[in-house]
């Protein structure tokens, strides 16, 4: 493919490289809490300024960028240190599903506050008994008037404690597998839905298990059709990966740059392991930047494909290899409370588990893309 910028393509870079050199509130808080307000409050300015979703088509909020300008944008924001927008799970997960799935109503209903941030989106997929295996979820749907009372829990819930809305899949019916489940968008501020949080290492509970006791979802929030649900799921997956994946490549980057001023700092810049294990991370995270662009010469209009699996599992290990660098690099000094290289140790640790973990990745791979036989 050709990777020259048209003119037009170059006055749209310098457009988003003007305006976040003007707005960019740098970086945010370290509270994980204090942090998800700011990266709201910046997502805000986003959808202001008509730069929130901008893929997205016209009449739903967006700006119709084409896939290239997209990748303008995302490069424009590394190189500036932008955050990150905060309800990332909608807008690269929620909002492409209702607008491939969902109905008109829908797509009026729930589109707008996504784009905004008004309304945070979770998903409510995982389960203690069925992690890897969605399709053996056991959180059910029973039908009464006017829609569904939904009992059950759901585990790995990321901010389920500031979502007002919750992709959530659940057994509606008796049918073999596949067949069973529906997709429904739940109202997490209900009573019947209460949140545990779920400290992890760092300290943190970006994690949350969530309870559905009798939580009713009317019939207007179902996604697709009653035991339609599997493939709603499977095209929310499609777009999480390479979703995830790219947000998070964009991290890599930025972060890739700070380990370099670290490795300086500490005047390290000439010791040959710590430069090949250096070279090995920029050459890494270029392919993750180049099989960006295979996927913009595939791109078409319709959900992405299992490729998206390949993105997913560089970023973890890079994101990995890269937080064990600075960590020797800092020797004694990484363990002193405190260290933001410390906290991004631990925090990498469930890279290769959260968003479908990489051996689940290195399946779909396998049996979709290679056409290899099913593991089982």
């Amino acid at each position: 493919m050709d990777l020259s910028l048209t003119p037009a393509e170059l006055a749209f870079r310098d457009e988003i490289r003007a305006w976040l050199q003007a707005n960019n509130p740098g970086r945010g808080p370290e509270d994980i809490e204090e942090n998800f307000d700011f990266r709201l409050a910046w997502q805000h300015t986003l959808h202001d300024a008509g730069f929130a979703g901008i893929a997205w088509p016209r009449e739903y909020g967006g700006r119709g960028a084409t896939p290239v300008e997209q990748t303008l944008f995302n490069e424009e924001m590394v190189r500036a240190r932008a955050p990150a927008p905060a309800n990332i799970l909608g807008l690269i997960m929620g909002g492409p599903v209702v607008m491939a799935h969902g109905t008109e109503a829908q797509k009026q209903r729930f589109l707008s506050p996504i784009l905004s941030g008004d309304e945070v989106w979770c998903q409510g997929f995982s389960e203690p008994d069925a992690g890897s295996d969605l399709a053996a979820a056991r959180t059910r749907g029973e039908r009464v008037q006017g829609g569904w009372k939904v009992t059950g829990q759901k585990v790995w819930t990321s901010f389920a404690h500031r979502a007002r809305w919750c992709m959530l899949l659940a057994k509606t019916n008796d049918e073999p597998r596949y067949r069973n489940l529906s997709y429904f968008i739940c109202d997490m501020q209900q009573a019947g839905v209460s949140v545990r949080p779920l400290r992890q290492s760092t300290g943190e509970s970006e994690f949350n298990e969530v309870f559905f006791d009798g939580a009713f979802v009317p019939d207007d929030n179902i996604i697709g059709s009653e035991g339609g649900g599997w493939n709603v799921a499977l095209a929310t997956l499609m777009f999480e990966r390479p979703g995830l994946g790219a947000a998070s490549a964009l991290g890599i980057r930025m972060t890739l740059t700070e380990l370099a001023e670290l490795i300086r700092a500490r005047d390290l810049q000439g010791d040959a392991a710590i430069r090949r294990r250096f070279a090995k991370l920029v050459a890494e995270t270029e392919t993750i930047r180049l099989n960006g662009y295979r996927g913009l010469a595939r791109a078409g209009d319709g959900v992405p494909g299992p490729e998206g699996s390949i993105v997913k599992i560089q970023w973890a290990s890079i994101n990995q290899a890269m937080t064990e660098l600075a960590f020797d690099v800092l020797g004694e000094a990484a363990l002193l409370d405190g260290s933001p290289w410390t906290y991004r140790l631990l925090r990498a640790r469930a890279n290769s588990i959260e968003g479908g973990t990489s051996e689940i990745q290195r399946n779909i791979l396998a049996e979709r893309v290679l056409g290899l036989p099913r593991l089982r």
